[in-house]
C-alpha cells in the first residue's frame, strides 16, 4: 500500500526552459549565453590580460567538468564549485588559504546565475495545484530533485510562489544532499525523511534512468509522467505511467 509520494521537480511540477519563451519576449538572451556572457563579462574586466575566447573555453569546459561530475558520479556541484573549475581552468585557481577571497570575487556572479530561474520562473504543470491538494489529504510528499544551477533555496522559493510548498514535508535537493539522481542514497534518505518503508512509495517522474530505474532499485514504486515530455515511455520500467496530473490520483490507488 502507497503511504507516501515524491516528485521531481523540473519536466514533472514545472517545465525545464519555459522560461526561455518569456525571456526571448523580454529581449534577453537565452539562459545558456547569459550565464557564459556574465562569465566572460566579469572575467575579462577584472584580468584584461586574459581575452574573451579564453574565457568562454574556460566556461564551455567548467560545464563539461560538471556535467560528467553529474553523470558519472552523481553529484552536482553548485555554481561556485562550477565557476572555481573555470578559474582553475584560466590559472586563477586562489592559494591554500585564499578561497574566502574568491567567494568574495565572485559571490555576485554566482547570485546573479543562481537566481535566473527565480526572476523570471517556469509555468507549472496543468493541474498540479489541485492534484497535490488532493494527494496531501492521503499521503506524505516529498520533492526529489537534481538541482543544475538553481538551488535547493531557489526551488522552494518558486514552489512557495506557488502556493505548492505547503503540500510537502520532505525536500531532497542534489546541492543539499550531495549526492544526485539515481544514486540510491537520495532515494533511502527521503524514505528515512518521510518515515516509511521504500515499498510504501511511489516516485513521479519524467526521466527513465533518474526517476524510474533509480526507485525501483531500492523497492520503490515508479510512475514516469509524460505530460510535460515523453522521453520514451513506451519501453518504460515503470509501473505505470501517468500522462496527465488529474489522472494521478486514481493511478496511485492501483500500485501495489
Amino acid at each position: 500500500m502507497i503511504e507516501a509520494i515524491t516528485f521531481d521537480f523540473w519536466d514533472t511540477i514545472a517545465a525545464d526552459d519555459s522560461d526561455e519563451s518569456k525571456r526571448l519576449a523580454l529581449g534577453l538572451p537565452s539562459k545558456a549565453e547569459t550565464r557564459s556572457q556574465l562569465f566572460v563579462q566579469h572575467v575579462t574586466t577584472r584580468y584584461p590580460s586574459i581575452s574573451a575566447e579564453e574565457a568562454m573555453s574556460a566556461y564551455g569546459w567548467a560545464n563539461e567538468r560538471f556535467r560528467q561530475e553529474w553523470h558519472r558520479n552523481h553529484r552536482t556541484p553548485g555554481v561556485m564549485t562550477r565557476l572555481s573549475y573555470a578559474y582553475e581552468r584560466l590559472g586563477l585557481s586562489p592559494r591554500p588559504g585564499q578561497y574566502g577571497q574568491l567567494v568574495r570575487e565572485i559571490g555576485d556572479l554566482v547570485h546573479e546565475i543562481e537566481s535566473m530561474e527565480v526572476r523570471i520562473p517556469p509555468d507549472f504543470a496543468p493541474s498540479i495545484h489541485n492534484t497535490l491538494q488532493i494527494l496531501s489529504d492521503s499521503y506524505k510528499l516529498g520533492i526529489i530533485s537534481d538541482t543544475i544551477h538553481t538551488h535547493g533555496r531557489g526551488l522552494r522559493h518558486l514552489l512557495n510562489s506557488q502556493g505548492l510548498l505547503q503540500y510537502f514535508s520532505v525536500f531532497i535537493f542534489s546541492d543539499e544532499v550531495g549526492a544526485s539522481k539515481p544514486a540510491p542514497e537520495v532515494f533511502r534518505q527521503a524514505a528515512l525523511q518521510l518515515g516509511v518503508s521504500p515499498r510504501a512509495i511511489a516516485h513521479i517522474g519524467d526521466r527513465e534512468s533518474n526517476d524510474v530505474v533509480g526507485p525501483i532499485s531500492l523497492g520503490m514504486r515508479a510512475v514516469l509522467f509524460t505530460g510535460i515530455v515523453d522521453r520514451g515511455s513506451h519501453k518504460t520500467r515503470a509501473h505505470a505511467i501517468c500522462r496527465h496530473f488529474r489522472e494521478l490520483p486514481v493511478l496511485v490507488q492501483t500500485l501495489r
